[in-house]
């Protein structure tokens, strides 16, 4: 091979268990190449005179692995399907590839793939499926990214929606005689609530659907189902791996004004959007009929998500929708979002404990449902423990003088973030006693959280997150 001419490479998936594998070298590299090659369930043989204990830490009680210490002789080649060659020494790696070559044998260069001829692949495993990433040699850091890039959208549950499809293959096939009624069986299936039940775990339930449609000898009937999904408190990154996934599937989405625009430019551009977001009294579609809406579409036969700012399960009203949706027997799902006392308190550089100020935290609404802000008082004001109200900038006055009144000092930190983990965060930083005035004074426009206690304190010391390096501007501070 000429010194420009690049190496080319067929991707194969074979049949590798029990076969006998070569690995020479006992450092990093090896090791690297040790868990691939062992999951493949091949009989590793290393030879090296020294081992990382990474190495024999890691691998010593796998059947499928021996270790033999000494220095490599030409007659180990004998007999092996793969040899690895992971050694310090170009002599010796270049040994291996002329006696493995001479023999037919593949042969992996660790250091140098241009004398060998097989790579060993990044691997995105969902057993049965596996997925092998290489860049020709030609940057293990770009692998590493795309390897990275699949982890986040194919959920480890893939394994399973896998062994279910194998399970099911024959059954399905003796059932329809038409290629075409197969692939619209599994089209279907794939798209649909059953695989959904099998990726949240519910294989029996799964497997009981499958069951009565091929019994009845129907293909799968397209029904919808309700995705309801937490959304956090604004930073599109704090979204989780399903939440994702099932934002890039849904038909229809109905979203609120918490959910922040990063987060809404996510969702795949064909689906139909309708807002019902909700404000201090100012509601674009009361939640009565936001239930039936999220019920009559699933009806219709498609795919609802329910996309809601923070937790859907925090003072998101997420119980309420999902009891109507099991009185019209819909099926459904729950994405759990970081709450937004969570998210925001962090971005703050706020802990929610800790164990010099505070052993416990209580979120509370300060917007009950008659309007009032009449709450349990008493309970409320205690030293040593965190308050974080949601919706209390507007009865930020009761609050703070209903908790001096019953114990706290008026002196105990505050603060009020607007807008958390966004871009337009701000930190207002004050106490009970004047963070109803400095809230009047800045016409402060919400969603904002108010967090009452001693970790307040510790704002200034652990924040982190600087939204307005970029603006030029600075968070308040009073």
């Amino acid at each position: 091979m000429s010194g420009g001419e690049r190496m080319s490479y067929l991707p194969l998936f074979i049949d590798t268990s029990g076969k006998k594998c070569l690995v020479v070298g006992g450092g990093k590299v090896a090791s690297r190449k040790l868990i691939p090659i062992l999951d493949s369930n091949m009989h590793v043989l290393l030879i090296s005179p020294e081992i990382i204990n990474d190495i024999f830490e890691n691998f010593k009680d796998n059947k499928n692995f021996t270790y033999q210490k000494r220095k490599f002789v030409e007659s180990d080649i004998d007999d092996q399907f793969l040899i690895v060659a992971a050694t310090n020494c170009k002599d010796t790696n270049s040994l291996i590839a002329k006696i493995a070559k001479d023999k037919n044998i593949l042969t992996n260069m660790a250091e140098n793939s241009s004398i060998g001829d097989t790579l060993i692949p990044s691997v995105v495993n969902r057993d049965p499926i596996k997925i092998a990433i290489s860049s020709g040699a030609a940057s293990p850091i770009l692998t590493r990214l795309v390897k990275t890039k699949l982890e986040t959208v194919i959920p480890y549950s893939f394994s399973k929606l896998a062994e279910v499809m194998m399970e099911y293959r024959s059954k399905v096939k003796n059932t329809f005689s038409k290629i075409s009624d197969r692939r619209n069986f599994w089209e279907i299936f794939l798209d649909g609530p059953i695989s959904e039940m099998v990726l949240s775990g519910h294989i029996v339930k799964a497997k009981k659907a499958l069951d009565k449609s091929l019994k009845e000898k129907k293909i799968l009937e397209k029904t919808g189902e309700v995705y309801l999904v937490g959304a956090g408190p604004g930073d599109p990154e704090l979204l989780s791996f399903k939440a994702l996934r099932l934002m890039q599937k849904a038909d229809v989405v109905i979203y609120d004004r918490l959910v922040s625009e990063p987060i809404m430019n996510l969702i795949r551009h064909e689906a139909e959007k309708i807002y019902v977001g909700k404000q201090r009294s100012d509601h674009a579609m009361p939640q009565e009929n936001i239930n039936q809406l999220l019920a009559r579409l699933a009806l219709e036969g498609k795919k609802v998500l329910r996309l809601k700012g923070g937790d859907p399960f925090i003072f998101g009203r997420g119980g309420e929708e999902i009891e109507s949706l099991i009185n019209d027997d819909i099926p459904f799902q729950i994405v759990p979002g970081i709450t937004a006392a969570s998210g925001c308190a962090s971005y703050a550089g706020i802990p929610l404990t800790h164990r010099d100020y505070s052993q416990a935290c209580i979120f509370v609404t300060g917007h009950l449902r008659d309007g009032t802000v009449n709450l349990n008082w008493k309970m409320l004001a205690h030293e040593k423990q965190t308050l974080v109200f949601y919706m209390g900038m507007h009865g930020s006055k009761i609050i703070c003088e209903e908790l001096i009144k019953h114990g706290l000092k008026s002196t105990t930190p505050a603060a009020l973030i607007v807008k958390g983990t966004t871009v337009n965060q701000e930190v207002i930083i004050g106490d009970l006693e004047n963070m109803p005035k400095i809230i009047m004074e800045n016409k402060i426009i919400p969603p904002t959280l108010l967090i009452i206690g001693d970790v307040v304190k510790l704002h200034n010391k652990l924040k982190w997150f600087d939204p307005f390096s970029i603006k030029n501007k600075k968070n308040i501070h009073l």
